[in-house]
């Protein structure tokens, strides 16, 4: 069960994907007017938040650990899972188009993939020096 830091912790990844979405719902001119689809930025965006979160559960659950290595483990494998889902799921997208791929949707969800990196390892970041042994 998770408690009550680790649910404040999900805090900002979870008010990122909900304003994020509201964005790109209500701004469809604007997406439009520059050239980004809609429905490939909001499916990019919940595939990232989903394998982010993923991400953070996983390494979460390794501070807890005594062993030191358990969290740079984790840490490699919640990025090889991160890139990998990413990287998959862009490489369907970019088949089943072919010659219609939405670039500038593509370089919003490499944004995105930023924006999450950086709130999970900040969201991380906190939990760690609220370790008392850290």
């Amino acid at each position: 069960m998770m408690n009550r830091n680790s649910i404040a912790s999900l805090r900002p990844m979870i008010l990122v994907f909900v304003l994020l979405n509201g964005f790109f719902v209500v701004g469809r001119t604007t997406l439009e007017k520059w050239g980004v689809d809609q429905s490939v930025v909001i499916g990019g965006n919940l595939v990232l938040f989903i394998v982010s979160l993923a991400s953070f559960l996983l390494t979460k659950r390794s501070l807890g650990s005594p062993n030191p290595n358990a969290f740079v483990r984790a840490m490699y494998g919640s990025f090889m899972i991160k890139f990998f889902a990413c990287a998959a799921v862009a490489f369907i997208y970019i088949m089943s188009v072919k010659k219609n791929v939405n670039k500038p949707a593509l370089f919003v969800c490499m944004a995105l993939y930023i924006v999450y990196t950086v709130l999970e390892v900040s969201s991380l970041i906190k939990l760690l020096k609220q370790k008392k042994n850290a």
